[in-house]
């Protein structure tokens, strides 16, 4: 039931609605590093289900419901703090379901409920924080449940008044205990790419009598490496540019020193298997050894018009170079190869229409787009 004094005695929010987000999380901290990965195989093998839904007939004073189908574990709704308001909300999964073990008799993992409440602000927005509030819940099967209120009342009837006065008591409504609002994850979005240029180009990938004599000129890194002087705030930016924002939460106050300190079986065991081997080999800086190099490089028509003159005259063309640079092709498509040399030389892909490689005896090969 929602009918919080405090948020009654706000002034400011007299009359008005208030946004309310239930979320289920895990009360285990250790499963908490790894939440991401665990609902994900809940809903590997939960198709199509929720773990949190909104029981809307039995609910009363709720406006405009919601659940994100992205989000299987968080449901929002506004409501008016000056009327009775209630709210059911099923839970679709039991604590067994999240054990390691499963050999039947298992202890479940017990769940936290997670609510956060905002009033609207200047635009519109439901995003100034009112309040936080949190309890633990088990869910069980019926027959489980049963069979655990039954232990429960047993064990508390063998404990003297003292120790009986440590616990609190059963109450038909869940009591919510107010709490510091939990962190949120802030997420960074990369700078946009640069824009093509509307002039068109024209691209050679280099002539059949000779390799580059100049040395090839590398493109501009694109891997994030990690510094160890880097701050803890800088380190968030670079979970995040590095699609670790599930973890920004346990390595929030860890400098770059301290991430690079950790070893392959540290950030397997934070993280998992699978995103602690990525993590490892993104801290390190490994990269994958692309499949082919090779060098290109963009010529004038002027300066291609000099050297034939200089071919037809006699006369030594090795006066006139052209600065290569190196291309990296992991898919060995032409697709791949006509995006790639776009981004290069700052041009849409859709400028360059054929991509010709030359064979023996100077024939042109055209390449299918495979």
């Amino acid at each position: 039931m929602l009918n919080n004094r405090k948020l009654g005695e706000l002034p400011e929010i007299n009359g008005k609605l208030v946004k309310s987000i239930f979320r289920v999380v895990f009360h285990d901290r250790r499963l908490q590093y790894t939440e991401h990965q665990q609902l994900e195989g809940w809903r590997w093998n939960r198709p199509g289900d929720r773990i949190l839904d909104i029981d809307i007939p039995m609910s009363v004073g709720i406006i405009d419901p919601r659940a994100n189908p992205n989000q299987l574990n968080t449901v929002e709704f506004l409501w008016d703090p000056a009327k009775r308001t209630s709210v059911f909300i099923q839970v679709h999964c039991i604590s067994t379901e999240f054990t390691m073990r499963k050999h039947g008799g298992e202890k479940g993992m017990p769940f936290r409920v997670q609510i956060r409440t905002f009033k609207e602000n200047e635009n519109g927005e439901y995003t100034e924080h009112l309040h936080s509030a949190s309890c633990q819940i088990k869910v069980l099967k019926p027959k489980g449940a049963d069979r655990k209120q039954k232990t429960d009342r047993e064990k508390m009837e063998k404990r003297t008044p003292h120790e009986k006065e440590k616990y609190q008591p059963s109450h038909e409504t869940t009591i919510l205990t107010e709490c510091s609002p939990w962190p949120e994850i802030t997420y960074v979005h990369n700078s946009p790419s640069p824009g093509f240029s509307s002039s068109h180009s024209s691209l050679s990938l280099g002539e059949a009598n000779g390799s580059p004599n100049h040395q090839p000129e590398l493109p501009p890194p694109v891997t994030d490496n990690l510094l160890p002087t880097i701050t803890p705030q800088e380190g968030q930016q670079w979970l995040h540019r590095n699609r670790f924002s599930t973890f920004t939460r346990l390595f929030t106050n860890f400098s770059g020193a301290d991430l690079l300190k950790l070893t392959r079986d540290d950030v397997i065991q934070i993280c998992g298997p699978a995103d602690g081997i990525r993590l490892f080999n993104a801290l390190k800086g490994r990269m994958v050894r692309p499949k082919l190099t090779i060098c290109v490089c963009q010529e004038s028509l002027q300066l291609r018009k000099q050297q034939q003159q200089q071919k037809h005259e006699g006369g030594d063309s090795h006066g006139t170079f052209f600065v290569y640079r190196a291309i990296c092709l992991e898919e060995l498509t032409a697709v791949e190869r006509t995006e790639k040399i776009a981004r290069l030389f700052s041009i849409s892909p859709c400028q360059i229409s054929q991509i010709y490689k030359q064979g023996p005896q100077e024939s042109m090969c055209s390449l299918v787009m495979r």
